[in-house]
């Protein structure tokens, strides 16, 4: 982990039972169901032995997840190592871990153990019944967990609600006796709602607030009260604040209420102060005198004014007073604390190792004097003589912000960008330049030295032309046999395409190819193919094309298609002139109206219902499906049990 720690991503630790419970589904769900005696042996012991190591695998990702999650005490920052043994005692910890890792380890060794037996199992009874063993002493180990993993539960539950303090950054402790004001003061700063009451102890664990200084985030850290006992009589709430104190790289800033109201005199919060400075070494230190709207440090007795001055008399402590009531000198007490931090800070990375890696990477380049010439520094008497620009001062020059307000804000003015401007005449400056004049662009005769530059460039180009320079003109001839190349590769590419198009016009059509000698052959083109021979079977070959007539009433000729019979004309005369039948909707019959008919809809829908429930096509449909289909009576089971495997 980084020094930023996030431990609201622990996952959920699960009761021993819910573990088993996970497992045991999972390896349902995942793994195949489904043996028979009948199977060989070779794929049996294989089926089994498949269902122990993929429990094996499912209780050591889950373990494997616990161990990860959580934080290692030797790994962690010293401040979060310090206040875990703190809230959770550092021994019961790290035992609840290794129990964890304990019990992995004897899962895989039981795992091992049965997968190493099944390889002899002789039967499926024998290698079910190692099976059921195998998964039954792993979960045996779990239950002996379940302390250790609802210990675990309540130490992820207690570190999610941990503030996110970075040990590293910039860092304002607030520290002193209860009921001094520190929440009074943390709640000025920043924005965190900690809870002000009248009595001591309303801050019972560490509290985080986060505010800006010179566009720097800063961390204060509100700490709960500490009372002046020894190290070993301090409970568990006194010690968050005596770990902050002694791991975080802050400043510490120690409140002393010189007016009693806190409960404990003047002579006890020095007491503490002293008590505790050795926790304040290579730390920036203020002490912040508060509530001095009730009593202030020239306000005290000689005696507690003499045991005050000797707290500040070694020189490292800079004192502040303030009031949280009436707010004064809270932010000045803020400057002066952030600015003692961030000088020490500097001083500190000065005093360390890396320091010199960096000046080695930079260099400060430095001009070199070119002549031995003086050239001082030249200021525009114009500059030096402006006075210098105060805000209160009624007759300052005006700014462009000034003249924003003035003129109604932002969103209403407009920047004057022409009043800036340059020209021979002042009153030129807002006149509007036209594109195009006479007929003229203006961007054309923006340069006063155009019309030279032009003759000079027509000079030059006379003078190119006297020199023969565009005289020698490029003759681009391709060789004879480069040419006929080029004609013969553009035919054959020219051909190459028609080929390709002509395959693809044959592929496109939607018929099955078949060879030239299977095709379908007419009449015409088989006396077209004896005709070549020499063989005329012009007759013969029309009396294969239509049956010969035997009909009296046919006139002669007929066959040949010279005419056609009598009844034959008469027949087709009479079936011109008579009406085709219109075809009706036998389910409409004998009905008066659509009422009728969407009532009878109805009615049939209706009767159809339960031939729809039972699958039947109709009241005539007399298949008899499946009772049980296999894909739905077999494999898995639901509640009971499947011992018959």
């Amino acid at each position: 982990m980084g020094s930023y720690y996030n431990f609201k991503k622990v996952q959920v630790v699960p009761k021993a039972m819910d573990f088993i419970d996970i497992v045991l589904s999972k390896i349902q769900r995942k793994t195949p169901t489904v043996v028979h005696p009948n199977y060989q042996i070779s794929r049996i012991r294989q089926f089994y032995m498949k269902k122990v190591k993929f429990g094996q695998d499912a209780f050591d990702e889950k373990l494997d997840q616990i161990l990860s999650d959580f934080p290692k005490l030797d790994e962690i920052h010293p401040f979060y190592a310090d206040l875990m043994n703190v809230l959770y005692d550092r021994d019961h910890y790290k035992l609840a871990l290794g129990q964890i890792s304990t019990c992995k380890h004897l899962i895989d060794s039981v795992a091992k153990d049965y997968a190493r037996l099944l390889k002899f199992g002789d039967s499926l009874f024998r290698c079910k019944q190692l099976k059921k063993a195998a998964l039954g002493r792993m979960c045996t180990i779990m239950k002996r967990q379940k302390d250790s993993l609802a210990y675990l539960e309540q130490v992820r539950q207690h570190l999610a609600r941990l503030p996110s303090i970075d040990p590293n950054t910039r860092t304002l402790l607030v520290c002193g006796y209860p009921n001094v004001g520190k929440s009074s003061f943390m709640n000025k700063l920043t924005r965190a709602e900690v809870e002000v009451q009248p009595y001591a102890f309303t801050t019972k664990s560490l509290f985080v607030g986060h505010m800006d200084y010179r566009n720097l985030r800063w961390q204060v850290i509100d700490t709960p009260g500490i009372l002046d006992h020894p190290l070993e009589q301090r409970n568990t709430i006194e010690m968050q604040s005596i770990t902050a104190l002694a791991h975080l790289r802050a400043a510490v800033l120690f409140f002393i209420d010189l007016s009693e109201q806190c409960g404990y005199t003047v002579a006890a919060q020095c007491n503490l102060f002293e008590s505790i400075k050795p926790l304040f070494a290579n730390k920036p230190t203020v002490l912040v005198v508060n509530k001095i709207d009730s009593m202030r440090i020239n306000q005290l007795n000689e005696t507690d004014r003499a045991r005050f001055d000797a707290l500040i008399a070694d020189g490292d402590v800079t004192v502040c007073e303030m009031s949280t009531y009436t707010e004064e000198g809270v932010m000045e007490t803020k400057k002066a604390a952030c600015d003692k931090l961030l000088s020490s800070r500097v001083e500190m990375k000065l005093r360390g190792t890396k320091i010199n890696d960096v000046l080695q990477k930079l260099h400060l380049a430095q001009p070199l004097a070119r002549d031995e010439k003086d050239r001082p520094t030249s200021i525009p008497e114009n500059a030096l003589s402006r006075p210098k620009y105060d805000k209160l001062d009624p007759n300052r020059r005006k700014l462009e912000v000034d003249l924003e307000v003035e003129a109604g804000g932002a969103g209403v003015y407009n920047v004057d960008l022409k009043k800036l401007y340059q020209l021979k005449e002042s009153e030129w400056k807002y006149d509007k330049i036209p594109e195009i004049m006479d007929g003229k662009n203006v961007a054309d005769f923006f340069d006063e030295d155009i019309e030279a530059r032009l003759e000079e460039l027509e000079r030059e180009e006379e003078r190119l032309e006297r020199e023969g320079f565009y005289d020698d003109e490029e003759i681009e001839m391709d060789d004879s046999d480069e040419e006929a190349l080029k004609l013969a590769a553009k035919e054959v590419e020219k051909k190459r395409d028609l080929l390709m198009r002509e395959s693809r016009m044959k592929k496109s059509k939607n018929r099955a190819i078949l060879p030239q000698k299977f095709k379908k052959r007419t009449a015409a083109e088989m006396t077209a193919a004896f005709a070549q021979r020499g063989i005329d079977i012009g007759d013969r070959a029309r009396s294969l094309t239509r049956k010969r007539s035997r009909s009296e009433s046919r006139g002669p000729g007929a066959d040949e298609g010279e005419g056609k019979s009598l009844a034959r004309e008469q027949s087709l005369a009479a079936k011109r002139h008579k009406g085709v039948s219109q075809s009706r909707d036998r389910s409409t019959m004998g009905m008066k109206n659509e009422k009728q008919q969407s009532d009878s809809q109805k009615v049939l829908h209706f009767a159809q219902r339960p031939m729809n429930m039972n699958a039947k096509a109709s009241e005539s449909d007399r298949k008899i499906l499946t009772k049980m289909p296999k894909h739905l009576f077999s494999g898995k089971r639901g509640s009971g049990s499947a011992s018959h495997r």
